[in-house]
């Protein structure tokens, strides 16, 4: 049987050679207790790359989100955040449930809230006459919600600006961090600068098994590493996980403009098939957002259809879209395997 191509998610992604070989002569060391010598190696490479002081391993992007939430921001204060943040969305209300803050969703474009709103609603951190303070600004680069888009530089400096003007401080969310930066074709450092903190995922599209890193000042991480006990997130031998995402910092980044350019190639032959299905222009990452609102089934229905053609696709939202997620397992054949099974999908239809 022909391999399943699977698009659902760059999570999918498995370990690579090199990342088995230096996982089987990783250290032991218990690194919720005593620490682990190949873990405060990531920890240094992690910050370092992300041009910050220190930086924290985790189990997840989102405990990454809720611990950075936890540290910066006052209970009671508001998150302002673009309305289709993962954070907002995909989080299960960690940041009211358990942080005790107050989102507070701003309207955006392509993933980058809108600024004159973001000027309006901003106040100095503590409690008004009428409403709670700002406790956090929160972004979110590259963005999931806008089909992998790329928030501008110059609209993140914009943010940090006027944050600071504020005193209120900036978190970037950046589980493709360096996705994002890839396509700007900068460090992830440039992005980071703008932020007080930032986390990544080590396991999306740079193939790591597990894990993600929160970047910041040493007083900040101090602080996190405490929350990260507190949520259940002290791991032990953590050392061939730590070791995978050493590998994957420096072997996996600058590949990441293949996933990009299968990602086009997907975009540009979807709409040679049927223009009303993706703007290839829109495609900045590897994520390719498909719109089947005007075809005569609906997104899950796709995505049963291409199953049953050995590809695996997620419905996303409203059912009126697919997601479609590139990563290091899917080579131009692939791509041309999916464009095959959707052509042959519309003209059944």
């Amino acid at each position: 049987m022909t391999d399943v191509i699977d698009l659902r998610s760059d999570t999918v992604t498995r370990p690579t050679r090199a990342m088995l070989d230096a996982m089987a002569s990783a250290t032991q060391g218990d690194d919720a207790r005593d620490g682990d010598p190949t873990v405060r190696d990531l920890e240094a490479l992690a910050a370092f790359r992300t041009g910050k002081a220190a930086a924290l391993f985790l189990p997840s992007g989102t405990m990454a989100n809720l611990i950075a939430v936890l540290v910066h921001a006052p209970r009671g204060s508001e998150i302002v955040m673009e309305a289709g943040s993962h954070t907002l969305v995909s989080e299960v209300g960690g940041l009211s449930a358990l942080a005790g803050t107050l989102p507070r969703p701003l309207p955006g474009r392509r993933g980058a809230m809108d600024y004159d709103r973001l000027r309006e609603v901003i106040r100095r951190p503590g409690i008004g006459r009428d409403r709670a303070g700002t406790g956090l600004i929160h972004l979110e680069t590259s963005h999931n919600q806008a089909g992998g888009a790329v928030l501008p530089l110059a609209h993140l400096a914009a943010v940090r600006d006027l944050a600071d003007r504020h005193g209120v401080p900036v978190h970037i969310d950046g589980a493709r961090l360096f996705n994002a930066a890839v396509a700007l074709g900068v460090e992830a450092a440039v992005i980071a600068q703008h932020a007080d903190s930032v986390c990544f995922c080590l396991s999306k599209g740079l193939s790591a098994p597990a894990g993600s890193m929160l970047c910041g000042r040493e007083d900040f991480i101090e602080i996190a590493r405490g929350y990260r006990r507190m949520l259940g997130g002290g791991m032990r031998q953590i050392g061939a996980l730590a070791a995978a995402g050493i590998v994957a910092l420096e072997q996996m980044v600058d590949r990441l403009a293949d996933d990009h350019a299968t990602a086009r190639q997907l975009a540009e032959g979807l709409a040679s098939l049927d223009p009303a299905l993706v703007d290839p222009a829109a495609v900045e990452t590897n994520l390719v957002r498909v719109d089947v609102s005007r075809s005569p089934i609906d997104a899950q229905a796709w995505a049963t259809a291409l199953a049953s053609r050995g590809i695996r696709a997620g419905a996303y939202g409203d059912a009126r879209q697919l997601r479609l997620v590139t990563h290091r397992h899917v080579d131009p054949a692939a791509i041309e395997r999916v464009l095959e099974a959707v052509r042959s999908l519309l003209a059944s239809h």
